[in-house]
């Protein structure tokens, strides 16, 4: 990766969107006008010209194309596991990311099937992040290195990336970032993860609020470090690699989106090149995608993870520009009315 990329301290990613490449409008123009030229009613597509356009602006083409999507689900696990908040074992993570690597997950299926190159990137899972509950989940250097890690996971050849994740507790993780940076009520951030009862999301919301009360000072980066896990650092590093390549982003659900939260607190600017992929069934999803000001792709009422929502995503992104780039303008085809 080229070292602009890679960080020393928080601090540099809090200040760094004014560097960043920006949507490029004059391409979006011209995107558009090619829209108002193919052999369709004006706005006939709806959403798929608009993906089109947001293409073409980051890009920097009229007709833009995916001709190399890249996937990657980063793995991590939890040390707020210890306050019981999951169902399940963080031997889960580890048995997860092996069905990953052996083809057997929804998301290898997916990416077959949206020609995505999958890559799954287990950070450290043999050493849990600390209970956020109790005290910082990682340290600064620690969430640096997880972000660089994650930056240096992206290709600059893509042309789309789409992100996931997987980690035993990280629904807890994620309500605790989104309600550190967000606000509102720790039970408003809380739903089933992977099948808690109400009990579990009771004593959920109230580790939630324990950790975000612990860290309410500090700022939105420092709040990942002390509230996020392994794999949400990782996220954010892919997310401003992208944006340095001028590579559209397709986040996932609750926990991916969540994940970029403290980008977003810390510029919103930062996030101007991502998507988000579907409306996952977490509760907290929906608020999250209103704070962010973008509406999922799709809603298909998914709550798994793994970038699963994302490579269904890029079948859309797919189909829009293949009516974007292959569809007969009026001319070409001889139809009156253009």
């Amino acid at each position: 990766m080229p070292e602009t990329t890679i960080f020393s301290h928080l601090s540099d990613i809090s200040d760094l969107a004014p560097s960043l490449p920006e949507f490029d409008q004059q391409f979006a123009d011209a995107a558009r006008a090619r829209q108002a030229q193919l052999t369709k009613p004006p706005g006939s597509l709806g959403k798929l010209e608009e993906l089109a356009e947001f293409l073409a602006g980051w890009r920097g083409t009229a007709q833009p194309e995916i001709r190399e999507a890249q996937a990657l689900v980063f793995a991590g696990n939890h040390g707020v596991c210890d306050r019981g908040v999951n169902p399940f074992p963080q031997e889960v993570t580890v048995q997860m990311v092996a069905n990953f690597e052996a083809g057997g997950a929804a998301i290898n299926q997916l990416c077959q099937l949206s020609g995505a190159n999958l890559s799954v990137v287990p950070l450290e899972l043999d050493r849990p992040t600390g209970d956020f509950s109790t005290g910082a989940a990682m340290s600064e250097k620690e969430c640096v290195d997880a972000i660089n890690l994650g930056a240096a996971a992206v290709s600059t050849s893509a042309d789309i990336l789409i992100l996931g994740e997987m980690g035993i507790g990280n629904s807890t993780v994620a309500a605790a970032l989104a309600h550190g940076i967000l606000g509102g009520d720790a039970k408003d951030w809380v739903g089933r993860g992977t099948g808690s009862d109400s009990d579990g999301q009771s004593l959920k919301a109230r580790v939630v609020a324990e950790g975000v009360k612990r860290h309410a000072s500090l700022s939105p980066m420092e709040k990942l470090a002390a509230l996020g896990g392994r794999e949400q650092a990782a996220i954010c590093g892919a997310v401003i690699a992208a944006r340095r390549a001028r590579i559209p982003v397709v986040l996932d659900g609750y926990i991916c989106t969540a994940a970029c939260a403290p980008l977003l607190g810390a510029d919103p600017r930062l996030l101007e090149h991502c998507l988000i992929g579907h409306a996952s069934a977490e509760p907290g999803h929906k608020a999250l995608c209103a704070a962010f000001d973008k509406a999922p792709i799709l809603d298909l009422g998914m709550a798994l993870g793994e970038g699963s929502g994302a490579a269904l995503a890029l079948m859309v992104l797919r189909g829009a520009l293949s009516c974007h780039n292959g569809m007969a303008t009026f001319a070409e085809a001889g139809v009156a009315g253009g």
